[in-house]
């Protein structure tokens, strides 16, 4: 049976692979004190630093997904009361888990989750794409996590446009409408093609409008770059690459310089902007299995990011593109093809003294599913999943998918994280 990815419905890819390769105190708590320390030990437990009691600083972060109301809201046409009461829920629970980070996704389907030049309000918002909410749920969002002592990244996903392939669904001031020439349909969906250097500016000039307007922590990219392959389909970017491919080897390689032209170029961007905001990347876990490059992971996934995405991630980390990176390692301890146990110690080598942090990524929503594989119906896996990274100095925290999951904790998962490695909350370490 194949898995559901968690991207939302985009059921995109990262966890179907995985089967078919069989700040202050505040009114919620106080912070501890940040260690720095960077030795072995448990991530977040207390230890000692000249005579007192400390802890490390990380990120605990969850992600909060609006593309086809998978996380919030609940569903389109919410009050905009209902929307907010929701939302808050989110951040109060985040707290309440003695988290530190929300990771909410603002831009799901090339729109907007605040009130854009560039682009229509989001669909999930009102169940009409373009239709105004009546507030502004990004500018409540930061405001209320920084109330918290949360912080906010600003999660966008840069070339998806929907997840359909008919452009008169869009509404009427898309640009997808406006620049039909703009968007390529692949696999059930429509994309912007990130060969077309207009297209890369215009969604970069979309996504940083949000860092100028907003006191955002971070900007967030999840693993969507190049769509993921869809067996007999072929992603039609051949006129773009006779027109702009002059001087490399072949179309992959062209395609790998779109991307890092996108995220070189955003990087350099936002520091312009606001020095402080950080730029994140959230890709799928496997960048190459070593039997494709003695570089890559001790892994046998179907998909590899490097060639499948055209997304060289391992390269942004070495370049210094990107402040963190936090790879998907969504497979449990022991999974043949992608096992937890060696793909966190190989990005943690990627990493080792780059200054990118490293945070883990965890499928949450994989914990309690019967579709599963046994390790997942224990409530003990992820935190699991802790003890061994505590090893890995590198590692600076754990991301979990998604908000729901966190919220309805299937089977006590997430409480006995809570319990065994969150018994403080402590800062993310900025």
């Amino acid at each position: 049976m194949r898995q559901m990815a968690r991207r939302g419905f985009v059921a995109g890819a990262a966890a179907v692979v995985a089967g078919v390769v069989s700040t202050v105190a505040t009114a919620h708590g106080a912070f501890a004190a940040p260690s720095r320390q960077t030795g072995s030990g448990r991530t977040g437990a207390p230890s000692r630093e000249g005579g007192h009691r400390v802890a490390r600083r990380e990120l605990r972060g969850m992600w909060v997904a609006t593309v086809a109301n998978l996380d919030w809201p609940s569903a389109p046409g919410l009050t905009a009361a209902e929307q907010q009461a929701e939302l808050i829920g989110y951040l109060d629970e985040a707290v309440d888990r003695r988290l530190n980070a929300v990771i909410l996704q603002v831009r799901p389907t090339a729109d907007a989750l605040w009130p854009s030049p560039y682009e229509p309000w989001a669909q999930y918002l009102t169940g009409v794409q373009g239709k105004d909410p009546g507030w502004d749920p990004l500018g409540t969002a930061v405001r209320e996590a920084h109330r918290r002592g949360l912080e906010l990244h600003a999660w966008f996903n840069p070339y998806r446009v929907a997840n359909h392939t008919d452009p008169s669904r869009l509404a009427a001031s898309h640009p997808a409408r406006l620049h039909p020439d703009w968007v390529l349909p692949y696999g059930g969906k429509l994309y912007y093609n990130p060969g077309i250097p207009e297209v890369r500016r215009f969604v970069q000039d979309a996504m940083l409008d949000a860092v100028r307007r907003y006191d955002i922590d971070a900007v967030h990219w999840d693993d969507y770059f190049y769509p993921y392959p869809v067996a007999g389909q072929v992603f039609d970017d051949d006129a773009t690459y006779a027109k702009y491919g002059a001087g490399f080897p072949d179309k992959d390689a062209w395609r790998r310089d779109n991307t890092d032209k996108l995220v070189r170029e955003t990087a350099e961007r936002i520091k312009k902007i606001k020095k402080n905001v950080q730029f994140g990347i959230s890709p799928f876990g496997v960048w190459r299995n070593a039997a494709t490059d003695p570089l890559g992971s001790d892994t046998k996934a179907g998909v590899q990011t490097y060639d499948d995405l055209h997304a060289d991630t391992r390269g942004w980390v070495k370049k210094g593109w990107i402040d963190y990176i936090c790879p998907q390692i969504y497979w449990n301890i022991g999974f043949a093809a992608a096992d937890y146990a060696k793909l966190l110690p190989w990005w943690s080598e990627v990493v080792r003294g780059t200054g990118v942090d490293l945070f883990v990524g965890e499928a949450l929503y994989k914990a309690g599913d019967p579709a599963q594989p046994a390790a997942w119906q224990d409530p003990a896996e992820l935190s699991r999943h802790l003890d061994f990274a505590a090893d890995y100095d590198q590692v600076r925290g754990h991301v979990y998918f998604s908000g729901k999951d966190v919220m309805t904790d299937r089977i006590g998962t997430m409480a006995r994280v809570v319990a065994d490695h969150y018994r403080n909350r402590v800062r993310p370490p900025r």
